[in-house]
This record gives C-alpha cells, structure tokens and sequence, in this order.
C-alpha cells in the first residue's frame, strides 16, 4: 500500500501549525459566537415564538453534532482532510453575515441549521491534523492551545456584538459587520491549506479502520462525555433565566457570555497542560468544581449568576479540549476521524436531551433543574475514572 508523502514536521512547523489553526479558529468564534449570543433575541424579534427558537437552536446543535459521524468517517476512508475543512468553514462563515439579509424567521432558522453543518463538516478533520501536529508537543497542550484562541474569538465577538446593539439596537447591523472576522477565517484557513497541504497524512500501519475496535477506555470516555453534557444546560436557557429573573440588562446578556468564553479559554490552557502530564484524573477536581455551576447560575443574585456562568465556561473549555487529546490517546491512528465524530455524537445527542431535560424542569422547579444538572455532572466522575485506569494505545 503506497504511503502518501507529506512536508516533514519540525518542532516549529507543529507549532506554527497549530498557533496558526489557533488563529483561524479565534476569528471562526468571533463570527458564530458572537452571533450565537443574539440569535434568540433576533428570530424572537423576527416573529418566532420561543418553542420555535428553542427547537431550532436544540435542533441545531444536535444536527451539528450527530453529522460529525458522517464528517469522520468519510475523512478516515479517503485521508483527504483538507477538502471537508475547507467545505464546512466555507458553508458556516458564509451563513453567519447572510442573517443580515433575511427577514422572516423560517429563512433565519435555514441559515442558522447551515451554520451548524458547516461546524459539523470541519471539526473532526480539522481534529485529526490537530492531533498529528501536537503528537510531540503533547496534545493536551496542542488542543488546549487552539482552545484557548478559539475562546478567545468567542469572547471578543459576543462583546463586538453588544456594543453593536448598544449602538444600534438593532441585530442586523451586529450580522453584518461579522463579515469581516469570516472573510478573515476564510483567508487564514486557505492559506494554511495551501502552506500544509498533507496534514492528517502521516504514513499509518496499512490495517483496514473496521479491523481496530475502540477499546474500553474509549467507550468508559464517551460515557463520562455523554453525562458532562447532559448536566450542561445550554446557554440559552442560563440567558433565558437571566431576562426572566430580570438579573441583568438585554444588551448585557451578550457579555455574560464573552466572561464565560474567557473562563474556558483560560482553563483549557491550564487543562490541557495538566492532561499531558497527569491524564484523566485531571478531570475529576475539575468536575467536582463545575459541578457547582447550576445552581449558581440559576439563582436570582448577580454575582452569583456570574460565578455560575463563569464555572460553566470554565467546564465547558477544559472538557473540549481534553476531549480531544484525550480520544488522540486512546484509538487507532485509522480510526481517529471516526473517533471524533462518534464521541461527538454521543456527546451531542446527551447534550440535546440533557437540554430540553433541564428546560422542562426549569419551567417546572428551578431548584429541581440545578439539582439535576448537578448530580449528571457528578455522576460523570465515576466512568471518568474507569477510563483512567487504562493506557494510552500509542
């Protein structure tokens, strides 16, 4: 089987990559998170009711999720990482600004489902050339890098966006002027293409992918991811608390978002630093601390709603980016795009469910909704720890 060749890494070139894919995704959430944080408040305002803007981000996130399947799979059997990468940041930096040309909500919910897609297209090829750059660095460090400057885009576009409708008042204009960090991630992720053409394609043992099992840490993993998402309540309904509970101001819910970004930025570096030298057990402290997120965020004190919305972040950034390190670790080579993409759908279908769990419980009792939350995310430590046991596979 003839091995493809590529450019020799150095230990710069794995740097330069992964500074690099950094910055790509760094302006990538400066344009979908800083849209994310207004969407609810834009289609309401389009004339859809909150069942419709709640089925449609829910919906939306699982489809960006389960289709990573698909994604990591065709990535694992052709090895042609680049073109899926490319095709999913196309579709989802050109989804985001086209939301200040619509004006109905049918035509807002397609575009926000095609952002989605987009997402769900790039992620597990874009992992796997991660992975193999961070191979020496470690990858916790690696992943926990790029996670870092993807927070970092997420904290600053949410805050671009306030401003903007501080201004303004009106969501359009915010939809607009995030064209310009798109067209920047588009620039950025074509030049590196064409700078690393063959990353993701180290020569691998020529072993048919459907020959290698996941091993059991893999799965012991994914039920620990599966039961960390389930706790997380997704941040629209922390925002829907805060309008209801009057805690804050409309343009201010923006910025509770951007300080939870920041907060997982900063604890993804620490993190991943901490996985390469330590492993999974990091995770146990962390999530023990996490834990304490809902009933913080779910309560009617300001300063209190901020520690819970800052704690939510903080998990959220440093399960994303060991998850990633951690899964690199744990499966084959032939089989990594596959990997991320089936974790990733565990993780979002237990997300989608462990949502609309947690929203019909808010309506119901709020205490009763943190309690939930709560006792997944402790629950999440006992599969944690069985996955620790095991050693990495390479």
């Amino acid at each position: 089987m003839a091995v493809p060749t590529r450019e020799p890494w150095t230990d710069t070139s794995r740097l330069r990559f992964v500074l690099l894919f950094g910055a790509v995704n760094l302006f990538a959430d400066m344009t979908y998170e800083g849209a994310r944080s207004i969407i609810g408040v834009y289609m309401a305002g389009l004339g859809a009711s909150a069942l419709v803007v709640g089925a449609v981000s829910g919906f939306g996130e699982l489809l960006g999720y389960t289709l990573r399947l698909a994604s990591g799979r065709w990535a694992d059997r052709s090895r042609l990482y680049w073109p899926a990468t490319l095709a999913g940041y196309l579709v989802q930096m050109l989804a985001v600004p086209a939301l200040a040309l619509v004006g109905t909500w049918p035509h807002a919910a397609v575009l926000v489902l095609a952002e989605r897609t987009g997402r769900a297209t790039r992620t597990p090829p874009r992992d796997v050339m991660l992975a193999e750059a961070g191979e020496r660095m470690g990858r916790g460090w690696a992943f926990g890098l790029n996670e870092a400057l993807d927070q970092l885009g997420a904290l600053i576009g949410p805050i671009a966006v306030a401003a903007i409708l501080f201004v303004w008042r009106d969501a359009h204009p915010a939809f607009g002027a995030l064209a310009v960090p798109a067209l920047v991630t588009l620039l950025l992720v074509f030049g590196l293409c064409v700078a690393y053409p063959n990353a993701g394609r180290a020569a691998r043992e020529a072993v048919p992918a459907a020959d290698r099992p996941y091993p059991a840490a893999f799965w012991w993993y994914a039920a620990a991811g599966a039961l960390v998402a389930f706790g997380f309540a997704d941040y629209s309904l922390i925002a829907y608390h805060d309008t209801k509970a009057a805690i804050v101001p409309h343009p201010w819910i923006p910025v509770f978002y951007a300080l939870a970004m920041g907060a997982g930025g900063a604890g993804s570096l620490v993190m991943g630093k901490l996985f390469d030298r330590h492993g999974l057990r990091v995770l146990v402290p962390l999530t023990i601390v996490v834990a304490a997120y809902a009933p913080l965020a779910f309560s009617d004190d300001v300063a209190l709603a901020v520690a819970g919305a800052l704690l939510w972040g903080l998990g959220l950034g440093a399960h994303e980016s060991v998850m990633q390190a951690a899964v690199a670790q744990m499966v084959p080579q032939t089989r990594l795009g596959s990997a991320y993409g089936l974790f990733g759908a565990i993780f979002g279908v237990a997300w989608f469910l462990g949502s609309a769990v947690l929203g019909a419980l808010y309506d119901a009792s709020i205490p009763a909704c943190a309690a939930v939350a709560t006792a997944a995310e402790l629950l999440a430590i006992i599969p944690l720890l069985m996955a620790a046991r095991y050693p990495a596979s390479r």
